[in-house]
């Protein structure tokens, strides 16, 4: 019997339009822009923390973020639009995942450790992503099942350590990034370099809770966005900004598929693909909360179906990325907040945010200024941005029945995520195609977590009901 005429409906009486309407091209745009305030930088703040951490030049970047813009843009049509089977169909927002950036820094260092050019770390990380992104299409077609192996406890674990394995890329940017630390630990500038940078953080870090504590809803939405905006302008002012770094510029990003080459390693590979797995877990939820925020059924065939085609479209997308330069999409949770505060669910106004994505992403303008923002800035951002990750991951986690074989699955995940990350130089006394398999301590901790949950005994069987979890549609995911 089809279970569809038994789906259960979330109508929201509130809403001005429906999924399938279509508004007056004026209220679609507004409703664009507030989407886009939202994620704009989020979309291009990975590219910029691995590119750093990985001593990129600007121009390079520069186009790293320009692909990520025009990715996403292409992604969120791919999304909303649903081409055949792939993609969900409703006001599905797609940027660049934050979920993968300590391992992609981890694998592109050691490269550059070895010798390599950063050409080559880049054609390596971007080669492990595409290959990664076919399991999560692949894992589309099995998504019950694949709920066995990716709990909830387990997805808790890893994004706990997404978020405080980063924290350290985060105050190291604060304090100047790198070369100003190895600079002061030489001796060969003073503390008070050090104590200059982290105010700047520290400020931009004050900006940001104290609009996201507004009672305008406009400035919690863009509290991360305006906060960057003054502390670039302050750096600006202060002449701490070369604007003839971006002069070499050029007029167009023109995507030029695998422009750094490709390449591929089966060690470093492991860890990608943990990720993707729970990429695929964070997509489920998020897709879920853009269905009860837009009326639509959260059970049944018809949610079954967006389900499916979303976290295809995540992986479709996610290969489309990495083709094009720049890393894995996924679905963006803090724009069903917005679908709320506009009462507008229409797809109708996907098509609008994925238009000026591309138009932004083609212009290395706006990219070469964000390359060149200082690193205080972006380092006040990220550790409010990484903590909340972090945040995120201790509410999934408490949202679940802890037995004792739950803290036991917690306490040792957490424990080898954490000392890989405190004293990563262990690893290197493993056999090499180890190393690149827990070259960090979200991978560590996530495989961990994954095989411990596997074999203590307990009751897998519980996560097979067909009953959906209770999703909160304001539920923090690894992107905001």
């Amino acid at each position: 019997m089809n279970n569809t005429n038994n789906s259960r409906e979330v109508r929201k009486p509130d809403l001005i339009y429906q999924l399938d309407d279509r508004p007056p091209i004026g209220e679609a745009f507004f409703a664009a822009l507030q989407h886009l305030m939202a994620i704009v930088v989020s979309i291009m703040t990975p590219a910029l923390i691995v590119c750093t951490a990985l001593g990129a030049s600007v121009k390079d970047t520069a186009y790293v973020v320009s692909m990520s813009l025009l990715v996403s843009g292409i992604a969120t049509f791919i999304q909303v639009r649903r081409l055949g089977p792939v993609g969900s169909g409703l006001l599905s927002i797609q940027g660049t995942s934050f979920a993968f950036i300590g391992v992609l820094i981890a694998v592109g260092k050691n490269q550059i450790s070895a010798g390599n050019s950063i050409s080559g770390a880049l054609a390596l990380l971007f080669g492990l992503c595409f290959v990664g992104s076919f399991i999560e299409m692949i894992c589309s077609r099995f998504i019950k099942p694949l709920r066995l192996l990716i709990t909830p406890l387990v997805s808790g674990v890893v994004v706990t350590l997404i978020g405080t394995t980063l924290i350290g890329t985060a105050i190291q940017s604060a304090a100047g990034g790198n070369d100003v630390i190895k600079a002061f630990n030489s001796g060969q500038i003073g503390a008070e370099v050090i104590q200059t940078n982290l105010l700047l953080a520290i400020a931009v870090i004050v900006v940001i809770m104290a609009l996201n504590i507004s009672r305008n809803k406009w400035l919690r939405m863009s509290s991360i966005f305006v906060g960057l905006v003054v502390g670039y302008l302050y750096s600006v002012f202060t002449g701490q900004i070369d604007f003839s770094r971006v002069n070499d510029l050029d007029f167009l990003a023109i995507p030029v598929p695998f422009k750094y080459g490709f390449d591929f390693s089966f060690s470093a590979f492991f860890g990608i693909a943990i990720l993707y797995l729970v990429t695929l877990v964070e997509t489920i939820g998020d897709i879920t909360a853009t269905s009860m925020v837009s009326g639509e059924p959260i059970e049944g065939d018809k949610y079954l179906e967006r389900i499916s085609g979303g976290v295809l479209g995540d992986g479709f997308n996610s290969m489309l990325a990495a083709i094009f330069n720049t890393f894995p999409n996924t679905t963006f949770s803090q724009n069903n907040g917005i679908i709320q505060l506009t009462g507008v669910a229409s797809r109708y106004v996907g098509y609008f945010v994925a238009g000026i994505l591309v138009i932004l992403g083609i212009s290395p303008v706006l990219a070469g200024l964000a390359a060149i923002m200082p690193a205080p800035v972006l380092g006040g951002a990220t550790l409010l941005m990484f903590g909340t990750v972090a945040s995120s991951g201790i509410r999934i986690i408490a949202s679940q029945h802890l037995d004792r074989r739950g803290l036991l699955v917690l306490a040792i995940s957490l424990g080898v995520g954490l000392a890989v990350s405190f004293e990563p130089t262990i690893v290197k006394a493993l056999p090499l195609w180890l190393q690149g398999m827990i070259s960090s301590g979200i991978i560590a901790g996530g495989i961990t977590a994954i095989v411990v949950n596997w074999l203590l005994p307990g009751d897998p069987e519980k996560y097979l009901k067909d009953e959906p979890e209770e999703v909160s549609p304001e539920l923090i995911n690894f992107d905001e």
